[in-house]
Order: structure tokens, then C-alpha cells, then sequence
């Protein structure tokens, strides 16, 4: 059918035209009441919103000689995060000669991974830059 027909059909039932497949050859309408419709779209919007859960990204910085009570408080801090449900972003920023041994960066930050048994490795450490960074998930077992 025409467009000019179909408009003309929405109007003597005071509904509106709405193109629902635009893309499509031919374009696919439908005659409906807009607001209605839009009202309803919102409420469906509004429910998956209110269903979705927020995951955070917590960051934990460490650096390359970081003394064993330090990183211990640093872990149980981490373990917190992953317990309440959030990400986990371990990071170690190098500096000066620091870059020259970015393997014992990468030691520390797998220490971190062992010491949290109940967190996933989402990403492995990755060196960018002066910083090198890992981040870590509650395992599938642990979320709700």
C-alpha cells in the first residue's frame, strides 16, 4: 500500500503512522497510538534497568618492592572488593630504573592472584607503558 494511503488510514482512526522495519524493501508501518507506545517502551526499558546489577572496577595499586604486611592488607582489601561482587584492577606503576625489571612486577601482581583463591584472572598482567596491569573477577561459583 501507499504511504499517502496508509497516512490517510491512521488519521480517519486518529492513530499514527509509525515505520517500524525502515531498513526493509519496502518499509514496514504499522498504525498505532505513538504515545502509547512509547510509554510502554520506556516501561520496559525502565524494568531491564532495574533487573541489570552494576559492576564496579576497584583499583589496587602495588608497587614492585612492597613489604609482605603492606601487600597482605592489600590483598584482604582486594578480597573485600571480590566478595562484594566488584572487579578487581591490580596495578604497578614502574619508575625510573623500575622499568628495567618489569618481570619482577609480573611476579608480584601473580602472588596477588594466588593469595585471592575465591578471584578469577579476568586479564592477565599486561605491561602499558610505565604500568602493568591485571584485573581480577569473583569466580562464576561466587556471584548471585
Amino acid at each position: 500500500m501507499t504511504s499517502r494511503d496508509a497516512l490517510r488510514m491512521a488519521e480517519e482512526q486518529n492513530l499514527d503512522l509509525v515505520k517500524i522495519a525502515p531498513q526493509a524493501v519496502p518499509p514496514v508501518c504499522k498504525i498505532l497510538d505513538y504515545g502509547k507506545y512509547r510509554f510502554e517502551q520506556q516501561k520496559r526499558e525502565k524494568e531491564a534497568k532495574k533487573n541489570q546489577k552494576v559492576i564496579e572496577i576497584k583499583e589496587i595499586r602495588l608497587s614492585l618492592n612492597i613489604d609482605t604486611n603492606d601487600f597482605n592488607t592489600k590483598v584482604n582489601q582486594a578480597a573485600k572488593f571480590i566478595k562484594a561482587g566488584h572487579k578487581v584492577k591490580v596495578s604497578i606503576r614502574f619508575r625510573g630504573r623500575e622499568m628495567a625489571h618489569t618481570d619482577l612486577g609480573l611476579e608480584v601482581e601473580k602472588r596477588f592472584a594466588e593469595a585471592l583463591p575465591d578471584a578469577a584472572v579476568d586479564k592477565q598482567p599486561k605491561l602499558e607503558g610505565r604500568s602493568m596491569q591485571m584485573f581480577l573477577s569473583p569466580k562464576p561459583s561466587q556471584t548471585k
